[in-house]
C-alpha cells in the first residue's frame, strides 16, 4: 500500500560563509525524495517555509527526504537536513473458504466448519528498533446474531469482538473452525456472521487503518417433519393425505421425500413421491409445507415400507424425518363349494 506524505519545511538559517537559505539572498530549496529499496529520486522545488506534498507515493520500502538548498553564485549545494520516513502499513488480505461453492458473500451451515486464509506482506521483520505499527498488524474477529432475520438490515456496528490477536510476521496463516462462535440458544439454529478484519496499528503519521475484511454467513440446520401418517400403520386399499413440514430450507437445496421397501436405512435410493420436491434457489433460508395427496402410485408391493423426508445440500443428503408403514392390499373371500344333483 502506498501513500503520500504531506512534509512540513523548515529551512533554517546558515552560517555568514554559507549564506542564508532564502530566496532573496540567493539561494534555491529543493526536497530530494529517495525511493528505497529501488532508490529512485525526485526532486520538487519548495518554498522558504510551508507545507508541500510529497511527489511520490512512499513504497512499502519507505523514503528518505532530504532538505536540499543551492547557492545561485557560485553553484552550491547544501544538505540542510534528511529524514526516512516509512509507510508502516504493510499489505494484507482476507479469504473465507467453506464447503458451499457459493462465493458472492460465503456461507455456511451451523453445523459445519470453515478455513479463514490471512495473508499479510510489509512487515519489517529485521529492524528491533521499528515501531510496531511497521512490525505486526491486528486481527479482530467479530460475532453478530441475526435473531430470526436474515441480517438484510443489520446494524455491524453492534458486532461482538469475540477475539483479538497479533500478526507479527508475512505469510499466509490460515484458520480452521470447526463450528461458528455466533451466539444462540441452539447452536443448530444459529443465523448470523462472523467478521474477520485486519487493522494496522496507529502510529505518528497514521491514525489505525483498516487493510482488509471479510465476512461469513452462518445459516441453520434444517429440520423438518412427516404427518398423516403413524410409525407402524397399516395401509390397505388407500393412501392417508400427508404432510411435510421443512424448516429453515439451506440456500441452493433440494428437499424431497421419498419412500422404499423394507426397514429404514441411510442412503437409501427410493421413490420420489410426486409433488414433494422442492428445489430452492434463494440466498437465505426459508421454510415450507406441502400437504399431498394420492401417492399411492409409488407403492407397487405389500410388506413394510419407510418414508423419509430429505435435503440435499452442498454438504450432502441430510434425513429430516422418518416413519416405517405397513402395506397388505390382500383380498381375503370366505365361500363354499357345493353340488346340487337332479
Amino acid at each position: 500500500m502506498k501513500r503520500t506524505l504531506i512534509l512540513t519545511l523548515s529551512l533554517v538559517c546558515i552560517s555568514v560563509d554559507q549564506g542564508l537559505a532564502d530566496a532573496e539572498a540567493g539561494f534555491t530549496n529543493f526536497i530530494r525524495q529517495v525511493q528505497l529499496p529501488t532508490g529512485v529520486e525526485w526532486d520538487v522545488t519548495v518554498a522558504y517555509t510551508g507545507q508541500q506534498q510529497s511527489p511520490l507515493p512512499i513504497d512499502p520500502g519507505g523514503a528518505r527526504f532530504e532538505l536540499w538548498t543551492v547557492k545561485n553564485s557560485p553553484l552550491t549545494s547544501y544538505l540542510l537536513d534528511n529524514k526516512y520516513v516509512s509507510t508502516y502499513v504493510p499489505i494484507s488480505s482476507v479469504t473465507i473458504r467453506t464447503e458451499d461453492p457459493y462465493s458472492t458473500i460465503p456461507r455456511t451451515r451451523a453445523d459445519r466448519p470453515f478455513w479463514v486464509d490471512i495473508e499479510v506482506d510489509g512487515l519489517i521483520l529485521d529492524d528491533p528498533n521499528a515501531p510496531d505499527a511497521a512490525k505486526k498488524v491486528k486481527l479482530l474477529r467479530h460475532v453478530q446474531s441475526y435473531g430470526t432475520g436474515d441480517g438484510t438490515s443489520v446494524d455491524r456496528t453492534q458486532a461482538t469482538l469475540h477475539q483479538q490477536a497479533f500478526i507479527e510476521s508475512n505469510g499466509i496463516f490460515t484458520m480452521s473452525y470447526t463450528l461458528t462462535s455466533v451466539p444462540a440458544g441452539n447452536l443448530a439454529k444459529v443465523r448470523g456472521e462472523e467478521r474477520f478484519s485486519i487493522f494496522s496499528l496507529e502510529d505518528y503519521q497514521a491514525p489505525e487503518s483498516q487493510l482488509s475484511s471479510k465476512f461469513i454467513q452462518i445459516w441453520p440446520v434444517a429440520d423438518g417433519s412427516i404427518d398423516g401418517i403413524a410409525d407402524g400403520e397399516t395401509l390397505r386399499f388407500s393412501v392417508p393425505q400427508v404432510t411435510f413440514t421443512v424448516n429453515d430450507m439451506y440456500p441452493e437445496s433440494t428437499t424431497f421425500a421419498q419412500v422404499y421397501p423394507g426397514p429404514p436405512a441411510l442412503n437409501q435410493d427410493g421413490f420420489t413421491i410426486p409433488g414433494s420436491a422442492v428445489v430452492y434457489s434463494s440466498t437465505v433460508p426459508d421454510s415450507r409445507v406441502l400437504i399431498i395427496d394420492d401417492w399411492d402410485a409409488v407403492i407397487n408391493d405389500n410388506g413394510q415400507w419407510t418414508m423419509e423426508l430429505l435435503t440435499d445440500t452442498p454438504f450432502g443428503i441430510d434425513r429430516l424425518d422418518y416413519v416405517t408403514f405397513y402395506v397388505d392390499r390382500t383380498i381375503e373371500m370366505n365361500g363354499a363349494v357345493t353340488t346340487i344333483s337332479d
